[in-house]
């Protein structure tokens, strides 16, 4: 099965990219950062420098683990969904549940390794400007050089590899216990991570508007309860499209489409809310927190740079990432939807009316993952208003969240779009013939 997984990957690589952009980029993402550890732990470092490199190694660094987990999940859910017909052949031709488990995670792993392996030279590069950014601004000696060495190299490599492998192995289980029961686990992981979103919301009241930690319980709280609902994203999703009337064919069809595609498109909508409550809150917060100072007179502390270093570069690092996730994503759920578009054109659909469909179901999409990622940002936003200055809600929250919803949607419509059309340029006897 082993090297059956090494020729599926080389008969068919264009099946593995989004799987293999989402490794790369991630390994690119926890090797730059693990860095920081290798870097801290040269000889002649003072403390000042090596606490401010290694708490970003350790801060963004399981960030980066856990959006690793997340974009090569989605990727491979999508695929292994896809392939549920090749499976189920080779189920039929003799191949047991286990050798088709080896099959699918030996696939992953073979990717996720050829994702690490291109990612390190990215990695060196993008820890010597982060050191930079450190450098200028006064939180790092100049004195410091940067290394590379066995902490990023082995987290790099592990983690991705760790996460592409567990994310098949659960991508696997799902398309093949389909809808026949829900996981207890995924509801109790749903619960427990929005009870604890709320009371790291609530516990924000505890905190004066002078302490340096105010930011964190508010932070956290939205990222917690965004997860939560980004769990729920099947369900969330069923509910929106259970109350809209849509008006039209194009309405029409792209709300069936949805209904019956719900649990492949989950992923596309964990990435929106997660985005969406993540880069709100963050940056809104941050934003108030900069004015505060500002207006106070006061120069920001090393630990006030460091917070909103980290802060800028978790955003960042969100929004990249997210962005691959949407367009990965997006592209794998289009791309194999050639014999549909050729069944509707057939049926009598121009290729206009059939992007119309799509462009709907984009729309669907982008608004409820704002829907849903909006109300966890503003519950970490609100406390933090409340407590640092005098509004409840700040100036700054508008811009933001235009912002950041122009970019949720730019990626979710315009890679629809766009693959959408270059799927459409295939003849249509060619799209709806039975696949050799």
């Amino acid at each position: 099965m082993v090297v059956l997984a090494m020729r599926s990957v080389r008969q068919r690589p264009g099946r593995f990219l989004a799987t293999l952009l989402s490794a790369f980029l991630g390994a690119a993402i926890v090797m730059t950062f693990h860095s920081m550890h290798d870097t801290a732990g040269q000889p002649g470092v003072d403390p000042v420098s090596s606490e401010t490199l290694t708490t970003a190694a350790g801060v963004v660094g399981g960030y980066g683990t856990l959006l690793v987990f997340f974009a090569v999940a989605s990727t491979l859910t999508v695929n292994v969904r896809q392939r549920a017909a090749e499976l189920e052949l080779l189920r039929c031709s003799g191949a047991t549940p286990a050798q088709l488990r080896r099959m699918v995670v030996g696939e992953a792993a073979v990717v996720a390794l050829v994702g690490a392996a291109l990612a390190v030279l990215p990695a060196v590069l993008g820890g010597r400007l982060l050191l930079e950014v450190f450098r200028d601004s006064g939180q790092v000696a100049r004195s410091v050089d940067h290394s590379f060495g066995v902490v990023a190299l082995v987290s790099g490599i592990g983690i991705t590899l760790f996460a592409a492998a567990g994310a098949a192995f659960l991508a696997l289980r799902r398309a093949a216990r389909g809808h026949r029961r829900r996981g207890g686990a995924r509801a109790f992981l749903t619960y427990a991570a929005l009870v604890a979103g709320a009371v790291a919301v609530c516990s924000t009241f505890a905190f004066s508007a002078t302490d340096s930690a105010l930011m964190a319980p508010p932070a956290y709280g939205s990222i917690l309860l965004s997860v939560g609902l980004a769990l729920m994203a099947p369900r969330l999703l069923q509910a929106v499209l259970d109350r809209l009337s849509p008006g039209g064919a194009s309405g029409w069809l792209a709300v069936r489409n949805l209904r019956q595609r719900s649990g492949q498109l989950a992923g596309i909508l964990m990435s929106l809310i997660l985005f969406t409550a993540v880069s709100t809150a963050t940056l809104t917060m941050q934003a108030v927190e900069s004015e505060a100072v500002a207006a106070s007179g006061l120069v920001k502390s090393v630990d006030a740079k460091n917070l909103e270093t980290l802060n800028f570069t978790v955003v960042g690092i969100v929004v990249v990432f997210v962005c691959v996730m949407l367009v990965n994503s997006m592209y794998a759920a289009t791309s194999y939807r050639g014999r549909e578009f050729g069944q509707q054109r057939l049926a009598g659909a121009t290729p206009g009316q059939v992007l119309g469909v799509v462009g709907a179901e984009g729309l669907v999409l982008t608004v409820t993952g704002l829907l849903f990622g909006t109300p966890a940002a503003l519950a970490g936003i609100v406390p933090f208003t409340v407590v640092r200055g005098d509004a409840v809600l700040p100036e700054q929250l508008v811009g933001v969240w235009a912002a950041v919803a122009s970019i949720g949607a730019a990626a979710t419509l315009g890679t629809s779009l766009a693959t959408a059309r270059r799927v459409l340029r295939t003849p249509v006897v060619r799209a709806v013939a039975p696949a050799a």
